[in-house]
């Protein structure tokens, strides 16, 4: 014995040694001692042995830290066998203690101990011999569910039969177990409990009505009847969360919801166990977060119009939703009251203006909290919060009948001490300024209360900072809503406004509300305080804020047009002073506003504009022009600030001075432009001063449009000839009956058919449908003619001519491009499919309830369906189940398009099917994001996983879904982790050849980058770490230096993004 502690004190000793092979021999010794029966340690040297194993589980060496793992799995079974009889202890506090440690040991334990204490489990609740121990075995179930979900989903079919089956015993505390335990199998196993969902879903809504003792209908109970035994409470309040738990991950069952489960839950508002009414509230709240609506639904405007979708079903509940709300606002409860209010905060997220016809019922409730005196502030907080909410979605008259009312309450809570309330106040009243000062409501008894309790908040400077912006921005509402009213006031208060822009701290604020007030149509008397002020605003532009830059830009470009007369030249001055170094092709949205303020200068002061001749802004100007990033709002805002420039006739800045400025560099030798796309900016530039200019223009065009664009399509270069198809087709949008014959009589004889395509492609976009419409049948006739040429440039620019001439007259020619689907040849069905892509865009379109029906040349197929649910997925939702599996069949890798070619001494493997899976897997991305609720989950998941094994552009397609799918889905994510880690594995540690090509090593590093993304990304789904593969590969990337950084560093890029994030909104 004596001999046996000696040994093994030596042995960790050896495990403290810097040397790492010392260390594994130690481990390896000791893990072969402690298998040998005859070993028997005393308490001190069982705790040295695990106190140890547990330092060794983080040794820096990999191979160390594996084998201290498989130490620890040795003790498993052992672990197992003495935990087991504890499950029948007398002591309830020992069985409690028991099942967490088995919780806890089922995450980690191997597959036979698992099965062994499953298999134990199943067996003593099949013979069920007493109650107490039932309960016990029911809660250890719903634990091991609870911490290894994913391991237990394939016994579930044995599992829910017992459990349904001791729900209907007559013993709440067993039935509060089974339907926690069914809970966790939701939450946990969402796959293998699909099946038992529906039978749940009864369970839960059978018991959530359980009040054996008491009467809702006997109006002689007391209110406040109590009875300590009744345990009938805690079985609703499991119900309540079982519900909310199926609510949340079951997100395709939304419709069904709100037949069975919307009704229920809205009947139990009126639940007299204050907790068990937060649960309830809590599962109508899940089920409101699930119903709202995507970006790409709110865009669609067919969506709504489909029948029974989740969104019109619940429009139709709101009566009955209010009316159940409606008597719990006047509730003693606070809790109860505070779920009311975020109830109908999250009801008008989900339904903008829902609450029109409902707001004279609800405001006397948010009006009730507000004064009452027994409220707490957060309860003040978030009534002004669900009040905020309700007036910023619904329209202001809805409002007017109850300003009297809400004015007193909100006034006082301006004035309230807690600065949180002040600030939610604040938010109101500017609200309230806004109904108030809309048309046909008088404003003027209010006008003084809400003026006085915003200056009194103005003027503080010893307040919290959100409260001095809030303060501000409320005032600046009053002012420009109800200026003229407060004649004597005025002065005053734009004078704290400048003092408030003196302050780092409020500045921002100040510059949107100066912004606001300059902008009202009341036309408030800015004067005494431009002087100040305009100085102000011009130091601004040199300050390295953002925000602060642009808001400053739009209140001096608002102050120009609306206050010119007081604006001086000296003010005009010190800004122009400012304005050079924000031309600049680093910040286009800043050059833009720059743009846009010198453009209203030269409207409001054309005299200012002299000192721009030679001076920094033209150099900047131009240098601007010659920028490759030129294009949208900021080219826009140049071309509109050259036509204003041009106008105002300032010396040494007219048509020909400009012209020079622009097109020196073109014509001289010595100076060659440094971007292609510079030749376009400067080009619209010169367009944009001729179009300003009529009378100098035509004298530098003179000449034979027809001749001069024909000779440009022989040109050597590519450009000239893409620029001069495109100027033909721009050119015969203004004159129809001149040009489209010619282009179509040239597409007819000429071989230069690819670029007058390329025209006529222009014409159908840009042309009125009203001077199209007799050239249609000719120009279809034509096009038809050409869509099955071999040339697939040449087919896919006829396929967009035909796809948009469609939707010119869908009703005749939409038929007309199904028949052609029928055709023998395949290049003519790839041009009509790839047409039908054209005809979808993300706007309404008379075509779209044609369409429906003409949703097999493969590819185009894909890319067309791809545009489908990107743009207007109502267009697809209904035809998904049908669909899906064959997009699926898309995905997988055909061995007969995989061919060799021999290129000199080498093989080369093309695989002709890969653009095909890339199509199908790039759909399967973008229905993630539109038709989710459509989705079998794990079968998209089985996709997902066999694109984690494909070629490197499916790869990184398949690692942006895993990481989308972490953020939509996490438990479905979490069930499948082990075999999505292996492959993630496999590609961080896949080596290339030394003597690889450059571009290997850089494909192969941002393979491993966007691998470890998705690795992140699954990390912040709760409870990943808890797999044993997924830790196993988070101590691999740990112990590797190279993985380890590129862990790091996407770590800090995604927790910045997250604050950036935080930030804007």
């Amino acid at each position: 014995m004596a001999s046996a502690s000696y040994h093994i004190s030596n042995l960790l000793e050896k495990m403290t040694s810097s040397d790492k092979d010392f260390r594994f021999m130690a481990t390896n010794d000791l893990m072969t001692e402690l298998q040998k029966d005859s070993i028997k340690l005393d308490d001190d040297s069982e705790r040295k042995v695990v106190r140890m194993i547990l330092k060794l589980l983080e040794d820096k060496n990999g191979e160390v830290q594996n084998l201290a793992g498989g130490l620890l799995v040795n003790f498993h079974p052992s672990i197992l066998s003495c935990l087991l009889p504890q499950l029948t202890s007398p002591r309830l506090a020992v069985r409690k203690r028991t099942i967490m440690a088995l919780g806890h040991l089922v995450m980690s334990c191997g597959n036979l101990v698992f099965i062994d204490l499953i298999e134990h489990l199943l067996t003593e609740l099949g013979r069920n011999d007493n109650m107490s121990t039932t309960r016990t075995y029911i809660q250890c179930t719903a634990a091991i569910s609870r911490q290894a979900g994913h391991r237990i989903g394939e016994y579930l079919e044995k599992i829910i039969p017992l459990v349904v089956k001791f729900c209907n015993v007559d013993d709440d505390e067993l039935r509060e177990y089974c339907i926690q335990a069914f809970e966790s199998f939701v939450r946990r196993c969402p796959k293998e409990v699909y099946p038992h969902v529906p039978t749940v879903i009864s369970i839960c809504l059978r018991y959530l009505t359980y009040d054996p003792n008491y009467n809702f209908d006997d109006e002689d109970e007391d209110d406040n009847y109590s009875d300590d035994d009744d345990m009938s409470w805690k079985v609703r309040r499991a119900a309540a969360k079982c519900l909310d738990a199926v609510v949340s991950t079951r997100h395709e069952m939304l419709p069904e919801f709100y037949r069975s489960v919307s009704p229920a839950l809205v009947c139990r508002f009126k639940e007299r166990e204050e907790n068990v009414k937060a649960d309830v509230f809590h599962a109508y709240l899940s089920l409101l977060k699930q119903t709202r609506p995507a970006q790409s639904w709110l865009a669609d405007p067919d969506a709504m119009e489909q029948g029974d979708t989740p969104l019109t079903m619940l429009q139709s509940q709101v009566p009955m939703i209010v009316k159940a709300l409606h008597k719990q606002l006047k509730e003693k409860s606070v809790k109860t009251r505070q779920c009311c209010f975020n109830m109908l905060t999250e009801l008008v997220n989900v339904l903008p203006g829902a609450l029109t016809q409902h707001i004279p019922v609800l405001i006397p409730g948010i009006i009730f909290s507000l004064n009452d005196k027994s409220s707490s502030s957060n309860l003040k907080i978030d009534a002004l919060a669900c009040l905020h909410v309700i007036m910023v979605t619904h329209p202001a008259h809805a409002f007017h009948a109850h300003v009297p009312a809400l004015v007193p309450p909100v006034v006082a809570c301006v004035g309230d001490p807690f600065y949180k309330i002040t600030s939610e106040a604040l938010l109101v009243t500017q609200q309230l300024v806004k109904v108030g000062g809309s048309d046909s409501f008088d404003p003027s008894p209010y006008i003084n209360d809400l003026f006085t309790c915003t200056i009194r908040r103005l003027k503080a400077a010893d307040i919290d900072q959100e409260v001095k912006e809030r303060a501000i921005s409320c005032m600046g509402q009053i002012i420009c809503n109800l200026g003229d009213r407060l004649p004597a006031e005025l002065p005053g208060t734009l004078l704290i406004f400048l003092e408030r822009l003196k302050n780092e701290i409020t500045r921002l604020t100040t510059v949107k509300a100066l912004t606001l007030i300059a902008g009202s149509p009341l036309k408030i008397d800015l004067r005494p305080v431009l002087p100040d002020a305009v100085p102000i605003l011009a130091s601004f532009l040199r300050k390295n804020q953002r925000a602060l830059k642009l808001c400053t830009l739009a209140a001096l470009d608002i102050l120009l047009r609306n206050y010119n007369s007081a604006v001086t030249p000296v003010m005009v001055d010190a800004v122009l002073a400012e304005l050079p170094p924000l031309i600049s092709e680093s910040d286009m949205h800043v050059s833009q506003m720059a743009l846009s303020f010198l453009s209203t200068l030269a409207v409001t002061h054309p005299s200012s504009l002299s000192q721009l001749s030679g001076g920094n802004i033209m150099q900047q100007l131009i240098a601007l022009v010659r920028s490759p990033l030129l294009q949208g709002g900021a080219l826009a805002a140049m071309l509109d600030f050259y036509q204003a420039l041009v106008s105002t006739d300032t010396p040494g800045l007219g048509y020909m001075d400009l012209l020079r400025m622009l097109t020196g560099p073109v014509y001289s030798q010595s100076a060659a432009l440094p971007h292609k796309q510079a030749y376009c900016s400067i080009a619209k530039c010169v367009a944009a001063l001729t179009r300003a200019c009529p009378t100098e223009g035509p004298a530098v065009i003179a000449c034979d449009l027809k001749t001069v664009i024909l000779d440009a399509f022989s040109s050597s270069s590519e450009e000239v000839k893409s620029a001069a198809s495109y100027a033909l087709g721009s050119i015969a949008v203004g004159n129809l009956p001149e040009y489209l014959p010619f282009v179509l009589q040239e597409i007819s004889s000429s071989k230069r058919q690819y670029l007058l395509l390329h025209s006529l492609k222009e014409i159908i976009s840009s042309a009125s449908v009203s001077g199209l419409k007799p050239y249609v049948e000719s120009v279809w006739s034509l096009l038809l003619k050409h869509c099955e040429c071999q040339e697939e440039g040449t087919r896919n620019v006829v396929a967009e001519c035909l796809g948009k001439l469609t939707l010119i007259d869908p009703e005749t020619l939409l038929p007309r491009l199904k028949g052609y689907l029928l055709s023998g040849s395949s290049y003519a069905r790839s041009s009509v499919v790839t047409a039908v892509k054209f005809t979808i865009s993300d706007q309404p379109q008379p075509i779209d309830p044609l369409l429906k029906n003409y949703l097999n040349v493969r590819r185009v197929a894909l890319v067309t369906f791809n545009s489908a649910a990107h743009n207007k997925p109502s267009l697809i939702r209904e035809l998904l189940d049908s669909v899906l599996p064959q997009l699926y069949n898309e995905t997988k890798v055909r061995k007969e398009l995989i061919r060799e070619v021999e290129m000199g001494p080498f093989k080369h493997t093309v695989d002709d099917g890969l653009d095909l899976r890339k199509a199908a897997f790039e759909c399967m991305y973008t229905l993630l994001d539109s038709c989710l609720d459509r989705i079998d989950i794990f079968t998209f998941l089985n996709h997902v996983e066999d694109g984690l094994k494909d070629h490197y552009d499916i790869k990184m397609l398949t690692f942006l879904m895993l990481a989308r799918l972490s953020s939509l889905c996490p438990s479905a994510v979490l069930q499948r982790l082990d075999r999505l880690v292996e492959p993630l594995r496999a590609t961080c540690t896949t080596k290339v050849k030394a003597n690889s090509v450059k571009q290997e090593f850089e494909k192969q590093d941002e393979l491993k980058r966007s691998a470890m993304r998705a690795v992140v990304a699954l990390l912040t789904i709760p409870e990943a770490e808890k797999s044993p593969l997924m830790s196993e590969f988070q101590s691999q990337i740990s112990s590797n230096q190279e993985l380890a950084a590129i862990f790091d560093s996407i770590q800090r890029d995604s927790s910045s993004a997250n604050m950036e994030s935080m930030d804007t909104s």
